[in-house]
């Protein structure tokens, strides 16, 4: 099937010439070649956004996601003042899970809050599937955006079933993953019944985002670096492939990204994806040892680097680019998101040097 009107990539996976499908993102993300390296910011949509800043005033997270002129508008300032290769939508990784019916809310300062978390099957039984018409929100928010940015690609995301399965059995944010190890070990059985529940939510969620005309998706597992290489592979990897394969037929490139998971990285690539994030803790050329010759990477500037003198930025990004030369395509990121207290200028000036330090001749 096809998507006719975004110029997004064709969903019987051939892509068309023009349009986000022949973009130096998409193409960098399919390990073909581009006129430069790609550039993008996780984050890049939020806080160090003086004119987001302005525009959230007042307007809680969870209601900002649900709101799709303002979510338009929120994607899409990063991409007018900045000029990256990629707008990435606005939204949280928690909306699906509010969306099957978990009363949640996203606490400034603090993260999502889960008001009952899970401890029993019952728990996990209240984690309803999602349609088209619990998240509508979002698919009209994703047309807009595709019309409005035209050759500029729209990234849709979720959060991995791990991740999602950690605040809802904290019931918040946790530095230990104390209880989700815990009910992990103690009790495999309830563990994978709640993570093949998440992972039928989130594969609905982006799908729901790529047939309204996303260019790509990446699924955010920021917690995974909390787990040893084997109970990734046992605990967690069966869940996040199933989301991933389960999109194998939508003809956009599939990004994964985790913080904290050097010892995970070839893991991650066996997930099916056709790009790995990296942490801003291992060199790109590390990395691609790691994850093998068939994947691209994305990544990888320490976010706190934007806060240093323009010279140590500028080296940093020189250095990260030369190790980025080993893997078979490269996206340019932050190893995490901006920061808030980051300056806009200093990303913008970023996104010039990349552009400018990676040109290629025309062919």
């Amino acid at each position: 099937m096809t998507t006719d009107t975004t110029g997004t990539a064709a969903r019987d996976g051939q892509s068309r010439r023009g349009g986000p499908a022949d973009s130096p993102f998409v193409r960098a993300c399919r390990r073909e070649p581009a006129p430069h390296t790609p550039v993008w910011f996780m984050r890049q949509a939020g806080r160090s956004l003086p004119e987001y800043r302005e525009i959230r005033a007042n307007v809680p997270m969870l209601e900002s996601c649900r709101r799709p002129e303002l979510v338009t508008e929120i994607t899409l300032q990063p991409a007018r003042r900045h000029g990256v290769d990629a707008a990435i939508l606005f939204s949280d990784i928690v909306v699906p899970v509010a969306a099957a019916g978990i009363d949640l809310d996203i606490v400034a300062g603090t993260g999502p809050v889960v008001a009952e978390p899970v401890r029993a099957a019952g728990d996990v039984e209240r984690i309803r599937p999602i349609t088209r018409d619990d998240v509508s929100y979002v698919d009209e928010a994703v047309r807009l955006l595709v019309a409005e940015l035209g050759d500029t690609p729209l990234i849709g995301f979720a959060g991995a079933p791990f991740t999602l399965a950690s605040y809802l059995v904290e019931g918040g944010p946790s530095r230990t993953h104390a209880k989700t190890k815990a009910l992990m070990y103690g009790d495999p059985d309830l563990w994978h019944a709640l993570c093949a529940r998440l992972a039928e939510v989130t594969l609905s969620f982006l799908r729901v985002q790529v047939d309204a005309g996303v260019s790509a998706v990446q699924l955010f597992d920021s917690w995974a670096g909390a787990l040893s290489e084997a109970d990734y592979r046992r605990y967690v990897l069966p869940h996040s492939t199933h989301v991933l394969t389960g999109l194998a037929d939508a003809g956009v490139p599939r990004i994964h990204f985790g913080v904290g998971t050097a010892e995970l990285l070839g893991a991650m690539g066996e997930a099916g994806v056709d790009v790995v994030g990296v942490d801003w803790r291992t060199p790109l050329d590390v990395a691609t040892r790691r994850i093998g010759p068939d994947k691209a990477v994305q990544g990888n500037l320490d976010p706190c680097v934007l806060l240093a003198p323009w010279p140590v930025v500028e080296a940093e990004v020189r250095r990260i680019l030369d190790e980025g030369r080993a893997a078979p395509a490269h996206v340019f990121n932050l190893g995490h998101g901006v920061l808030p207290e980051t300056d806009p200028d200093v990303l913008t000036r970023v996104v010039a040097l990349v552009h400018e330090l990676s040109a290629r001749p025309a062919e």
